[in-house]
């Protein structure tokens, strides 16, 4: 490796680390905030959320390589060209291509991992990650009894206490009123009461069940006799009991992290790689032609063709003519009450055929969507590492013809680019999932406009254009304010002659 390439190489693979553990943290902070608030007062381990964490950081690293890899190439040549160092490779007759090739030689290796990354590491992430985020979001909050205030999160309680006393290990409580619901049924009326002066709140075995230890205080409950029912006034048994000390022990199954089967979430386009969307796609595509081509044989069930002898004439009817119209020119020897029952069963079937018409409207659009939308996941796992190159066409030249390293300028210009980038790959995936080009294009549609853009940056780079100097468009619009003054100079020099003409 020459020395040449060894200074641009040390140039960019520092900017390059670094600005991409900087988008993947900006990513992860922009998904927290997203689940912040089903994220946080959850009783789930630590392990969990750094699990969680970590996960979601692998599914982002696709969306920060083009991001990364544009931010970088621009810092790298921006601050070569900041330095003079481009242009004392410029003058020992090396070319701009030459000085990028071994950052495209680079970028060519992303390029490739960032393709198997998405076909393999980044279904893995996402089926790990958003089973645990929805096992997370399904959580029940933690245990948290307020005062003054019923709460019913138990399954077959319902407690209310008046004062709360922190403790260590444990929370002394005041005035207590406890609702016993035994078969979790809360519309059969509260049938056992307990009343406590103070208690005890605190839980055991591994926070797996909650005791409370009550002092002074007294059990209602009210159950039917045998063979009796609640609902009988008669069969109905009143017990009251008084207690010192009672022990109830509740279970917390309820609470805590329950780790749903991963196998519910496989379904999804973004836990597959390119060869099962593919497998996917190809069998929703036969199903949705085999729908919309056996529309019309399965609709002929609701038609029905009758005519009375009567009406038919004698001669071979021709397939075009006035046949039709002389037929219906005849008088139908019908009843009324025959007529009123044609005209039910047409009304009957026309709307029978509007309904079927509407159901697989409904049924084949939403088969194509569901074609289409695997369809497009397929490509994107080409377009996301396709993407890096490109970035790498646009931040090159751009910083090489910018000539301002660090991170102002070029962190100006890698967002705008970005968010044009993303802005046209919605606007893509969304003439793609409504059908209204072909999914390629759609699919595409965002690297093939970026990468016309990087070629005309990169030809500029090569002419060494001074496209984003001040000093250009500074003289640019004195020259046009010079013709302008010498246009009016020299009508005004005109007019006067014909003046003195005359």
């Amino acid at each position: 490796m020459k020395k040449i390439d060894k200074l641009v190489l040390r140039s960019f693979l520092g900017p390059f680390v670094l600005t991409l553990c900087i988008v993947v943290f900006i990513f992860l902070m922009r998904l927290i905030s997203q689940y912040l608030n089903e994220l946080v007062g959850k009783d789930i381990d630590f392990i969990n959320y750094v699990k969680l964490l970590t996960y979601f950081s692998l599914i982002t690293i696709p969306i920060a390589l083009p991001l990364a890899v544009l931010l970088s190439s621009l810092m790298t040549f921006g601050n070569l060209g900041e330095f003079f160092e481009l242009t004392a490779i410029k003058s020992a007759g090396i070319s701009t291509w030459r000085a990028m090739r071994s950052v495209m030689v680079v970028v060519m290796c992303i390029t490739l991992f960032s393709f198997w990354y998405n076909n393999e590491v980044a279904p893995w992430a996402n089926l790990k990650g958003y089973s645990l985020l929805y096992d997370i979001k399904t959580a029940k909050a933690t245990l948290n009894i307020k005062e003054g205030i019923f709460y019913n999160d138990l399954p077959g309680y319902n407690i209310k206490v008046d004062k709360k006393f922190p403790a260590p290990n444990e929370r002394s409580l005041k005035g207590l009123v406890i609702y016993r619901h035994p078969t979790n049924d809360y519309n059969a009326g509260n049938r056992e009461v307990i009343l406590a002066d103070s208690g005890l709140m605190y839980t055991i075995h591994d926070k797996a069940y909650l005791v409370f230890e009550l002092y002074n205080g007294n059990q209602y409950s009210e159950s039917a006799q045998s063979g009796g029912a609640y609902s009988s006034a008669d069969n109905r048994q009143f017990t009251r009991s008084h207690f010192g000390h009672y022990k109830m022990v509740v279970s917390l199954e309820s609470f805590g992290l329950k780790r749903t089967d991963e196998t519910q979430f496989q379904y999804h386009e973004y836990m597959k790689d390119a060869v099962e969307l593919r497998r996917v796609a190809d069998s929703l595509k036969k199903e949705y032609k085999k729908s919309r081509d056996g529309l019309f044989t399965q609709s002929k069930q609701y038609f029905s063709y009758a005519f009375r002898a009567e009406t038919l004439p004698k001669q071979t009817a021709p397939k075009y003519g006035k046949w039709v119209d002389s037929l219906l020119k005849k008088k139908p020897i019908i009843s009324a009450s025959e007529k009123e029952q044609i005209v039910a069963t047409a009304l009957n079937q026309a709307q029978n055929v509007k309904s079927y018409a509407e159901s697989n409207k409904t049924y084949i659009s939403e088969k194509g969507k569901a074609w289409y939308r695997y369809d497009l996941e397929m490509h994107h796992k080409y377009t996301q590492a396709v993407s890096c190159f490109v970035m790498f066409l646009l931040g090159a030249p751009l910083g090489a013809i910018i000539k301002k390293g660090g991170f102002g300028i070029p962190v100006l210009v890698s967002v705008l680019f970005f968010i044009l980038s993303y802005v046209l790959t919605l606007q893509g995936d969304k003439w793609a999932k409504d059908g209204l080009v072909v999914v390629p294009i759609g699919a595409w549609f965002s690297n093939a406009i970026l990468l016309l853009v990087g070629f005309y940056f990169a030809d500029r780079a090569m002419k060494d254009s001074r496209l984003f100097d001040k000093d250009i468009y500074v003289i640019w619009l004195e020259k046009i304010k010079k013709k302008w003054d010498n246009g009016a100079v020299l009508k005004k020099w005109r007019k006067d002659k014909t003046i003195y003409s005359n």
